[in-house]
């Protein structure tokens, strides 16, 4: 579970680092924030959303509401961990994809509304999304879809959402000028919150087995082999174009195979991983591009990542699942994917990928048009022209990362903000 929490601030400082400095500080406070935020989520009716034994095809119910009867008895998601134990776990899935999604607010959004924002979609997006991947009442789970760790719930879901933020709330200030043509402000930052991220994979792959066994380890391997690929793939795709090997490029790369091989970790043998990754990373390298074809400014490109990445692991995923790799657990018997000449699968893949995709877009836009509407404007989610010239951490935080200075002859250090 800490491995998976870890995670959240790798997030935080992937995102600081990417942004201008004048912003960056807002993005570290918004990923702990919903730490906070998705935290009282879960405990409030999140978990009974999710993961109720009653709940519907589409979402759970209020039955664990506060988590009430969610105690030492059996889970729903493995009769040998404990319900509490499983939940504290899933809460850090809900916690990692609500601040994923965050990612379209960057540079332009208001810190409280923001928070709010976060409560609401993990409710009316991710709670759905994940009752009917992963609860054994959920359609997909019925028909036969196979995510292994939040290929849909977590990368589509999130990634599309910040798609659907960033169309929503409009270009930020300067979009199409030298202006916006930043390079990344911090890549040290960058690089520590892959680490950051990449650690903690391992706790989100691997500790998806829910138990400690062969399948657990082997989820482990393939997680290090893709996003390593992927990283390789991604650097040298840059390489191609600027002849310099770029360390950004290298950390987007390996985040990409590691969301490409998260729906397929416990499922598919080491080869697979090779091409899961490398797919990946040809494939999100190029999916940073389609921002500039249809013109929306998605700061982050949380879509082309994560969204395009998870779209990628859960097609792959019918094409190499292998129903021995999965009982390396000695319990989970599945017919497998296209390697084990169960064709169908693919279809499967595809219909919970469009599905996650569909919801997630049509909600997140419906969930910004309502904010837009609350009386008063204290719910407005678009900052004001002034804070975006300020920046967002002055304007709305009154703090910065940090600030450099400078000496001059008199003695003196003056802050160059």
């Amino acid at each position: 579970m800490a491995l998976v929490w870890i995670m959240i601030p790798g997030v935080g400082l992937l995102y600081s680092g990417l942004l201008r400095r004048k912003n960056a500080l807002s993005m570290l406070f918004l990923s702990m924030g919903g730490i906070a935020v998705g935290s009282f989520q879960w405990f409030f009716w999140g978990y009974s959303l999710a993961f109720s034994d009653t709940a519907s095809a589409f979402i759970g119910n209020l039955k664990h509401f506060g988590l009430i009867g969610v105690e030492g008895q059996p889970s729903i998601g493995s009769s040998r961990i404990p319900a509490l134990l499983f939940c504290a776990y899933q809460c850090m899935f809900a916690l990692i994809t609500g601040v994923l999604a965050i990612g379209g607010f960057a540079e332009r959004s208001r810190i409280g509304p923001v928070l709010v924002f976060l409560f609401c979609w993990l409710t009316i997006v991710y709670c759905p999304i994940a009752c009917w991947t992963w609860n054994s009442n959920g359609w997909s789970f019925i028909m036969g879809g196979l995510d292994f760790a939040g290929g849909t719930p977590v990368h589509i879901s999130s990634g599309t959402a910040s798609l659907a933020i960033a169309i929503y709330l409009g270009k930020r200030r300067g979009y199409g000028t030298e202006r916006l043509a930043y390079k990344p402000h911090n890549t040290a930052m960058i690089i520590l919150g892959t680490v950051f991220l990449w650690f903690g994979w391992f706790g989100f792959n691997g500790g998806s087995a829910l138990s400690a066994n062969v399948r657990a380890v082997q989820a482990c391997i393939v997680t290090n082999l893709a996003a390593s690929v992927g990283g390789i793939t991604w650097m040298l795709l840059d390489w191609r174009l600027e002849r310099k090997f770029s360390a950004v490029g290298f950390c987007s790369g390996a985040i990409s195979g590691l969301v490409g091989i998260t729906p397929a970790a416990g499922y598919v043998g080491s080869p697979a991983a090779l091409a899961i990754g490398f797919v990946a990373g040809v494939g999100c390298n190029f999916a940073t591009k389609l921002k500039f074809l249809i013109r929306v400014d998605e700061t982050l490109d949380v879509f082309a990542t994560h969204g395009i990445g998870g779209m990628i692991g859960c097609v792959m995923t019918g094409f190499f699942a292998q129903s021995s790799v999965t009982y390396w657990d000695g319990a989970t018997e599945i017919p497998g994917g296209w390697l084990d000449q169960n064709y169908v699968q693919l279809g499967y893949q595809i219909a919970d990928m469009l599905a996650g995709f569909g919801y997630s877009l049509v909600m997140t836009t419906i969930l910004c048009w309502l904010f837009h509407f609350v009386p008063g404007g204290f719910l407005r989610l678009r900052a004001s022209e002034e804070a975006e010239i300020v920046g967002i951490d002055d304007s709305y935080l009154g703090e910065f990362a940090y600030d450099y200075g400078e000496w001059h002859g008199d003695g003196c250090l003056r802050c160059i903000s």
